[in-house]
């Protein structure tokens, strides 16, 4: 049997799984970065909608480049790690208690200071507030923004891969 363009399919997959500035990998890889980049944008824009938290570290920290900030592009294996380093990101987004409950304790002093209505925390201080144990319902900014982004994940995948369909392989 013989199958005509099966010698030019190889040949075409060949070129373009090869490395360098024009090759599939490198396109992949550069999109890979793109859709991290509105992934948290989306993100974001849940921490924001979601009023989360009134202080930016948190938001920031989903901004490519910034201190706090998760981002791991690993083009071999084309893989994007994306997150915080904000230790209370994971408390805001699924909640938490007020008090460390394997503390034994029900009630917890925070030394600081009242300014109207934010609270201001001050080791030093002799003033402060005192935490009962409570449960904080979470914000799911976190979880929000991964359904969201699935939904429109879909869409552009499909629209690339005809992209480098039409272009890789005609």
């Amino acid at each position: 049997m013989r199958f005509e363009g099966l010698d030019q399919l190889r040949k075409q997959l060949s070129d373009a799984t090869k490395t360098g500035s024009g090759s599939l990998r490198n396109e992949m890889a550069l999109w890979l970065e793109g859709i991290g980049m509105d992934f948290i944008d989306v993100v974001q824009d849940e921490i924001i909608r979601t009023r989360t938290v009134d202080t930016s570290r948190l938001l920031n920290s989903f901004g490519k480049g910034d201190g706090d900030n998760v981002w791991n592009l690993t083009k071999g294996s084309l893989t994007l790690e994306i997150g915080s380093n904000v230790e209370y990101a994971s408390f805001v987004n699924d909640g938490h208690f007020t008090v460390d409950l394997k503390s034994g304790k029900d009630r917890r002093w925070v030394p600081g200071r009242w300014k109207g209505s934010r609270f201001e925390y001050d080791p030093t201080s002799k003033e402060g507030m005192l935490l009962k144990v409570k449960w904080v319902d979470g914000s799911n900014y976190w979880d929000n923004a991964k359904f969201i982004y699935e939904r429109m994940f879909e869409k552009d995948l499909e629209i690339k891969l005809n992209q480098w369909m039409n272009t890789k392989f005609t």
